[in-house]
Formats: structure tokens, C-alpha cells, sequence
């Protein structure tokens, strides 16, 4: 079946076109059309499978051909509840640009940024908002948003809403909208938690969407493992980024500090590396990864928290600088590459603490990680052959004291 069979508004089907879709992937065959005839969603697939375009495309027919038969406007009608501000402004570029030719109007809502021009587009009239919890419920509080307009409410990475803390927003919003509304629930993973929350939400007729349930992780990604010291991963880095000079790597840390420190590491061997994570403001956040996607940089270094659910195009290599501390994250982090049909390839670097990170992993995706086995020699030249061989001990605890400093400031200031 391809998109032009569905009985999609012909506006609609220039936006689609336009964006290249030609046949729905298994999540947007199975969800679009319970959506479209007003049915509840409960939708489980990987990252990479079109999730966004499986909800915003019967959204955006129904919503449109409601304002060309209503006579007056009567404001929001859809929300879409996301947990960061880089998702949201990305999920709303999909309905902006697959609406582009409908009569909906599509808005990002978000945190970090001036309220002001937010709610001057607000007053203008909006017909989806996308927004993050926070910024959400502070313009809720100050009378600029009816949520009892809302016929849809969509919630995006919905497991990770869980992961921040969401649970009590989500809870507080359910008693502020309407009973008789849709509710559509995409997550990448789902357990107890999930279930709870999205019981709560949506009716016992809900349609159950669940994709490739026993192999949570995309096909299209080759995985491996490879057993690399703590204090020796800066030079597995910078070789893999040495040997694949046209790739764009994505790198992911622990915390935000030592986000800084490798990106540091980087930068004294000659490699560009920007970063992304909780500390920037919206403003860098956003410009550092446009770079990233238009292949300016090819090197960013991220926490879970801030690339959560980010599409990024042509990503070759994720690389699990540090084992994420929760298993499904790791699902998360590798769902970065091997999207759509394209191939990916996922390395993570393990040191002698993370192999239970490591177990707890391969518990969680149902199979063990391919091992890259690094001999001695290899191993030993790695090091010494990188260009950042040389730094000592007092100079590498002097850095992270500098980064730890300048994150102690920027707290301050806030």
C-alpha cells in the first residue's frame, strides 16, 4: 500500500509527497487508520520507524478538513506532550513540514526562551502545540492556554517522560482536559510504568500497537563491544574518528562535565567536537545541532537526557563512550543510526566497572553484544601513537577541576 491509496486530503498528499514518503512503515500502517476513525493508541516500536509522521498524518487530515468546514476558530485543538525541547521543536518541524499546504498551524513550545513571542503566537491562533511539560503548564498558570479546548493529546517518548520525573504533569494535565478527547501514546519501550501511566490515560478500547516486541533494537544497526579502560577511551576515540573522517559520529557520555572533558580531549588532538547537554542554553543547544545535522561538525558529544528521541540524518557510528546506567537508554542511544534503511554501526566501550552495565544490557535487548576483540599490541599502540599521549595525570585532574568550577558558576547564576 502507498500513501496516495489512503483517502488523505489532497493538500495533505502534497506534503507528504514533497517529504519523499512513498509506503507507510509497519507503525504508520497500523496506527493511521484507528487515529483517523477517532480511536485511542497505545503504540510501541523502535526509534527510526517513523513514529512522528504515524500520528501527525491523521492528525493533520482530521484537524484540516475540521477548519475547512468550521465557520469560526476555535484555537488549539491538538497537544503534543514531549520531554525535551530538541524533540519538541523536531516533531513539530514534522507537522509543519508534512501540514505545509493544510490550512493546520503548528507551534513549538518550550522552555529556555523568551515567553513573550510565545504567547503573541499563541493569541494569533494555533492549532497543534507541541511543548515540553514546564513552559506548558507556567503559561497554563498564567491564563494564556485553554486546555479543555483539546481534542488530541499525543505523548511522545512517553518512557521517557517517566525517566525525568513527568509522571506527576502528566497526572495533573489528565484532570484538566476533557473526558471525551483522543489519546495517542508512542513510546520506544514499554514496562509497568508505561502501562500505568497509559491506562490511566486511554480508554479500555484502545488499539494496542506494539513492533518487534522481542528485538527492541533496529536491525539495520551492526552492534559491538569493545573492553577499553576508563582512562584509555579518549584514545579508542580519536582513532575511530581518525579512520573515518567523511562519518558523523554521535558520542555518548555520563554527565554533562565529562561531556566537556571529552570534548576537550578532542579538541587538543585536532578534532572538532561539539556538545550537548542540560547546561546550554536553547539557543546554543539548537544551533549546535543544525551544525550537526547539515554535517558542519561530524563529532557531537551528547548526554542521554538532551539527544533523547532526536532524528538526526546519515549518522554513521554511535559511540557508547559510557555505558548508559538504565539498559533501555542504550536502545535510545543506538536508535540515533541505522534509520530508515540505512546501515549503522553501534560501539560501545566497556572498562572492567561497567560490566555490569554491559549484562544488564544484553538482559534487556535479549542477546549478547558482538565482542571486538583489541589485541595487546594494538591496543598499547593505540595509545601510544594518539596525539594526547603525552598528558599526565596532575594535567587531566587540573581539567576536570576547571569543568567542575565552571559548572559550580553557571548554577550559581541561574
Amino acid at each position: 500500500m502507498k500513501f496516495k491509496d489512503y483517502n488523505l486530503h489532497p493538500q495533505l498528499q502534497k506534503g507528504i509527497e514533497k517529504a519523499g514518503l512513498k509506503r507507510p512503515t509497519d507503525i504508520q500502517y497500523k496506527s493511521i487508520p484507528g487515529i483517523l476513525k477517532g480511536e485511542d493508541v497505545l503504540a510501541v516500536a523502535q526509534t527510526g520507524t517513523g513514529k512522528t509522521a504515524a500520528f501527525a498524518i491523521p492528525i493533520l487530515h482530521k484537524l484540516h478538513v475540521q477548519k475547512q468546514q468550521a465557520r469560526r476558530d476555535d484555537g488549539m485543538r491538538c497537544l503534543v506532550m514531549t520531554p525535551t525541547h530538541e524533540l519538541a521543536l523536531q516533531v513539530a518541524k514534522v507537522f509543519q513540514d508534512l501540514g505545509a499546504h493544510t490550512l493546520v498551524k503548528t507551534m513549538a513550545l518550550i522552555g529556555g526562551v523568551d515567553q513573550e513571542p510565545q504567547i503573541e503566537a499563541l493569541k494569533k491562533g494555533v492549532d497543534v502545540l507541541v511543548a515540553t511539560p514546564g513552559r506548558f503548564f507556567d503559561l497554563i498558570s498564567q491564563g494564556h492556554l485553554r486546555p479543555e479546548r483539546i481534542q488530541i493529546l499525543v505523548l511522545d517518548e512517553a518512557d521517557h517522560m517517566l525517566d525525568l520525573g513527568f509522571l506527576q504533569d502528566i497526572s495533573d494535565l489528565h484532570r484538566k482536559l476533557p473526558v471525551k478527547r483522543q489519546t495517542l501514546f508512542f513510546s520506544a519501550t514499554i514496562n509497568l510504568h508505561i502501562k500505568k501511566m497509559a491506562y490511566a490515560l486511554i480508554n479500555q478500547q484502545a488499539i494496542r500497537i506494539q513492533i518487534s516486541p522481542k528485538d527492541p533494537v533496529s536491525k539495520n544497526v551492526d552492534h559491538y563491544v569493545a573492553a577499553i579502560e576508563m582512562d584509555d577511551k579518549r584514545f579508542f576515540l580519536e582513532r575511530i574518528i581518525k579512520e573515518n573522517p567523511d562519518s558523523k559520529i554521535l558520542v555518548f557520555v555520563r554527565t554533562k562535565v565529562r561531556a566537556e572533558r571529552v570534548s576537550k580531549a578532542m579538541e587538543r588532538v585536532g578534532i572538532k567536537a561539539l556538545t550537548i547537554h542540560s547546561d546550554k542554553d536553547q539557543q546554543d543547544r539548537s544551533a549546535v545541532l543544525q551544525q550537526f545535522r547539515e554535517g558542519a561538525i561530524r563529532v557531537l558529544i551528547a548526554t542521554d537526557v538532551s539527544a533523547r528521541g532526536i532524528d538526526i540524518p546519515d549518522v554513521t557510528y554511535v559511540i557508547n563512550y559510557d555505558l548508559p546506567e538504565q539498559a533501555e537508554n542504550y536502545v535510545h542511544r543506538v536508535g540515533r543510526t541505522g534509520r530508515g534503511k540505512a546501515r549503522g554501526q553501534a560501539l560501545s566501550f566497556c572498562s572492567p566497572n561497567e560490566t555490569e552495565l554491559l549484562e544488564a544490557i544484553e538482559g534487556y535487548i535479549g542477546k549478547a553484544i558482538k565482542i571486538l576483540d583489541v589485541e595487546r599490541g594494538e591496543y598499547e599502540n593505540t595509545r601510544l601513537l594518539s596525539e594526547d599521549a603525552g598528558l599526565s595525570l596532575e594535567d587531566i585532574l587540573s581539567e576536570i577541576e576547571d569543568l567542575e568550577a565552571g559548572q559550580k558558576r553557571k548554577k550559581k547564576k541561574k
